[in-house]
């Protein structure tokens, strides 16, 4: 069986989500006895051993709809967010002094991969419902890379995860060299999944008696204030842009 929580996984959070998923797996009374951090993503996600893993919205309603089962989704306590959605910060160098999104048109736009919600996606669909244009593309593989690139300057603007860039201030420099620019819309945040074998009321029933379990430090490290259910007709409702054109 595979259990991986890769999405908010920092080296720095390693021993939080490692305590997570043993209270999940002692309240659940079996599963893995370590989480996977190793492989492809898509072969956890696709795999019919996967007992949980996290993915994102954009692969979900692309790919995995119809293929896995929604388990729950996190609730971050994201500020101008509901309950178990989430949105994207813009971020530029502090040193640019950067007032507002519209500075920002034409310039080079960093983003983590052509398939995530809150690097490609919704980024795309808020400058395009403004009216502004990115300049050339910057792909980098991962939305801490996009806050170095453009820290580094090889980037001047991203669009990063805001529970991601929360984690960011909180464990790297890189939110002392960024600003805050602009924020998008919420959609739903990144769904834990299981594959169609497995009963996933029950790992909601485990996950949530486990995270109650969780002791404050350990809570306020994975920054998680509850898991909730969202259904899956919301996240396939949520615009999808055209593709990136490198």
């Amino acid at each position: 069986m595979i259990a991986s929580l890769p999405m908010y996984d920092l080296p720095a959070l390693h021993s939080a989500n490692d305590l997570f998923w043993q209270a999940i797996r002692a309240t659940l009374g079996h599963g893995p006895a370590a989480l996977t951090r190793t492989g492809d993503l898509w072969d956890h996600w696709q795999s019919p051993d996967l007992l949980l893993s996290q993915t994102c919205g954009f692969p979900y309603r692309a790919r995995l709809h119809g293929h896995v089962q929604l388990v729950a989704t996190p609730d971050f306590g994201l500020p101008d967010c509901p309950a178990g959605h989430y949105n994207s910060v813009f971020v530029a160098r502090r040193t640019d002094k950067v007032s507002a999104l519209e500075d920002l048109a034409g310039k080079r736009f960093a983003f983590n991969e052509p398939m995530s919600q809150s690097g490609w996606a919704a980024p795309k669909v808020h400058l395009d419902s403004l009216g502004l244009a990115h300049g050339p593309l910057v792909q980098t593989g991962g939305h801490a890379l996009s806050a170095a690139a453009v820290a580094e300057g090889s980037a001047d603007f991203a669009a990063l995860d805001a529970q991601t860039w929360r984690l960011l201030t909180r464990h790297t420099p890189l939110g002392e060299a960024l600003d805050v620019v602009a924020q998008t819309a919420p959609t739903p945040a990144l769904p834990y999944i299981t594959s169609l074998t497995q009963d996933a009321d029950a790992l909601f029933a485990a996950m949530s008696t486990a995270l109650s379990t969780l002791d404050s430090a350990t809570q306020d490290a994975l920054g998680l204030k509850a898991l909730v259910t969202v259904p899956s007709q919301d996240y396939l409702a949520v615009a999808t842009p055209k593709p990136p054109q490198i």
